[in-house]
């Protein structure tokens, strides 16, 4: 089913179902944007741009999130806690005389029931812990461990330190299984790399 939705482009910020994001607002045409979601569905479509320029071309795939917790600021301002619902699926880009970007989107079916093997959680979290010991992480591992696996996998997805294409790759993969081994490989290939160097680029 098409969806027109208003679309907050963000290079390097991911949003998943079911997971949150805080965000400062302070761009006017951006505060007209959660103006306007607040009086209709409090509903905003966070997507990355292929480039971190103004208009550039976005990318295929992107994820609904609903307003939660918002603060308005007395001038003018917004913090607001979006609460991932749903990835989408670009299909056009609308002509609008909004101050924000619009586009014709199809909802894409959240999957249900996933879960990893018992091998791929335990590879994971052995190698999730090489990685964070590799940069300096301080990490409660405790409460990683009492962590579902969708929690886990698009939690640390979310916040990964990995590169916009890195990062969209993660998004636009179709399975848990799919997006768990691939930031495996991302771990590894950034292990591999010159220490002076924080970002991983995935070519």
């Amino acid at each position: 089913m098409a969806k027109r939705l208003s679309i907050f482009p963000l290079t390097g910020a991911l949003l998943f179902p079911g997971l949150q994001m805080p965000l400062h607002i302070f761009e006017p045409r951006y505060r007209a944007l959660v103006s306007d979601a607040l009086a209709r569905d409090r509903r905003i479509a966070m997507i990355q741009p292929q480039k971190p320029v103004e208009g550039a071309p976005l990318f295929q795939i992107g994820c609904v999130g609903r307003i939660g917790d918002v603060e308005a600021l007395e001038d003018g301002r917004y913090n607001v806690v979006l609460e991932g619902e749903s990835r989408f699926r670009v299909i056009r880009e609308l002509e609008v005389t909004t101050q924000f970007r619009q586009i014709e989107a199809e909802l894409l079916e959240q999957p249900e029931d996933e879960f990893l093997s018992s091998i791929e959680r335990a590879s994971f979290e052995r190698e999730a812990k090489r990685f964070a010991d590799a940069q300096g992480y301080s990490v409660d591992w405790d409460s990683v461990t009492r962590l579902d696996d969708v929690s886990l996998i698009d939690g640390v997805s979310q916040i990964a330190p990995f590169d916009p294409a890195a990062k969209q790759a993660l998004l636009e993969a179709n399975t848990l299984n799919e997006r768990c081994e691939l930031l495996v490989q991302l771990m590894q290939f950034f292990a591999r790399r010159d220490g002076d160097d924080d970002r991983v680029t995935l070519q």
